[in-house]
């Protein structure tokens, strides 16, 4: 198969090493650090799944989209960006239409809610996908990707397409690789769950400079989360969405109870973003709360407050 990863962090990375390991072609886009060290030494993948280091030879690496000279469209392009990137990277790939073709499979692998619709005006939408990613990677170096913490497969599906055929082969191979990838028919219903758990975790947990498991310890932060998580059910409920789980309560019993357990350690991706002054993706998580609860009349106060809290510390090193 012949596959581009859009977006050399460390999803893009943890992905593109166990297409690498299964022997598909890939080809990563990626900023320039990333991809020096990439063609001098290789991607190093070390962590629960098993250490891997591909040598230069085994991909290839590029800045952008037009120093790749082939004429022969992908047979998948994963979108690994951050959310905010979603409009510019769905313009730049449509610059591109010798990349993609009407057999090429989309995957958005990004956070949050809503990045499907801001990719549809420039695909065909039986083309495009979505992959809920609940794998826990760090990036010691920017060619170095170190998988944390895993709960769940990697789920690919369709919000929009029931025939999932074009992803058989992709899942197959990033499981042989190492990280477990499964198809979906339900994938509305694990983006949503993966929202629940990030947007009661990720703003707290940079906010407070914690991992996950401080969060849950303290009565403070969990009542906090609790009506965080209440509001987002609301909200479902009024948008006409569903998850696996019924109600708010059946939900908090699993997210306290082992969900928090299971990653304990782990630093929220936020956090991470503004130790590095970088721009956060709180508006795709509780910012798309926000919006949903305005135009529903949704009372989300607690999801405003945290998302508040986050705009306030990306303008802290914006300004400077």
């Amino acid at each position: 198969m012949n596959i581009l990863i859009y977006g050399g962090g460390a999803v893009g990375l943890g992905i593109a090493s166990c297409l690498i390991k299964s022997k598909e072609k890939v080809d990563i886009i990626a900023r320039k650090q990333t991809t020096d060290l990439l063609k001098k030494e290789g991607l190093v993948r070390t962590g629960i799944f098993g250490n891997f280091h591909a040598e230069t030879d085994r991909f290839q690496a590029f800045e952008s989209l037009s120093e790749i000279t082939s004429r022969t469209a992908y047979d998948y392009i994963l979108i690994c960006t951050k959310s905010f990137d979603s409009l510019k990277i769905g313009e730049n790939i449509a610059e591109n239409p010798h990349l993609y073709g009407g057999n090429t499979a989309i995957v958005l692998c990004q956070n949050g809610w809503g990045n499907a619709e801001i990719l549809s005006p420039f695909f065909n939408e039986k083309n495009l996908f979505n992959a809920r990613v609940i794998t826990g990677f760090n990036r010691p170096k920017p060619n170095h990707v170190e998988i944390t913490v895993h709960v769940d497969a990697i789920r690919m599906g369709s919000i929009y397409n029931k025939n999932l055929d074009f992803l058989k082969s992709l899942c197959e191979s990033i499981s042989k690789g190492g990280i477990p990838c499964e198809l979906s028919h339900r994938i509305i219903r694990d983006l949503w769950a993966k929202m629940l758990y990030n947007c009661a975790l990720n703003p707290l947990g940079a906010i407070f400079n914690v991992p996950y498991g401080k969060l849950g310890e303290s009565r403070h932060t969990s009542m906090i989360m609790n009506n965080i998580i209440k509001e987002i059910f609301l909200v479902m409920e009024k948008a006409g969405y569903k998850t696996e789980w019924n109600s708010a309560e059946e939900y908090l019993s699993v997210f306290f109870d082992s969900l928090i357990p299971a990653t304990a350690k782990h630093e929220a991706s936020t956090l991470q973003d503004i130790k590095a002054k970088k721009k956060t993706e709180i508006d795709a998580l509780n910012g798309a709360v926000v919006k949903l609860g305005r135009r529903y009349g949704i009372d989300v106060s607690f999801n405003r407050m945290v998302y508040e809290m986050i705009k306030f510390k990306e303008e802290q090193y914006e300004d400077t």
